[in-house]
């Protein structure tokens, strides 16, 4: 599990514990290492947690490599940006997308 400044890596083993059973409400980006969206999103989500580390989770789910969750949440996207609060998904958004606009899309949750 690699922990790149905030933005920590999940695996299907680890989702429940990770994103399920978080206190805090947890920004989960689907993505994938040919997804070249998704690879801009990195400073963008590096950025994030940096910032609201204390009041939000900020993970990553590589889809080639976790199809169980992927399938799961029914993703097809990258990325795909899923909030999860209280062990459920309350939010879900595709599309590379400015720090800006995805804090203005979290601002219910954070």
């Amino acid at each position: 599990m690699t922990d790149v400044a905030g933005v920590r890596d999940v695996t299907d083993e680890s989702f429940a514990a990770e994103v399920i059973g978080a206190e805090l409400p947890v920004l989960v980006e689907f993505t994938a290492d040919w997804c070249p969206p998704c690879r801009q999103m990195g400073p963008v989500l590096r950025a994030l947690a940096a910032e609201e580390g204390e009041r939000l989770k900020v993970v990553q789910l590589n889809v080639d490599r976790n199809p169980e969750t992927t399938n799961a949440y029914k993703v097809l996207s990258m990325p795909t940006f899923m909030v999860f609060q209280d062990g459920e998904p309350v939010k879900a958004m595709v599309g590379a997308r400015p720090k800006r606009r995805l804090l203005e899309e979290l601002a219910d949750v954070i």
